[in-house]
């Protein structure tokens, strides 16, 4: 037993590692790195989570697309 807490702790810190890589690989944590670079002291107000999508979803559909 005492074995088996050694190797499913670090069996779970792999996932979560994992999973934290597969939320920022799909874009997910984007609004977690947001919160971070905002409560920095030199930054301006925050945007709540809703508000957060939608501006990035403007940003990213508002640039002229040279595929079509």
């Amino acid at each position: 037993m005492l074995r088996l807490r050694p190797m499913y702790l670090r069996v779970v810190h792999t996932l979560r590692r994992v999973w934290s890589r597969i939320r920022e690989w799909c874009g997910d944590a984007a609004y977690e790195r947001y919160l971070r670079a905002v409560n920095e002291p030199e930054a301006k107000g925050k945007l709540s989570a809703e508000e957060f999508y939608v501006e990035q979803l403007q940003r990213r559909y508002s640039q002229p697309n040279k595929c079509c």
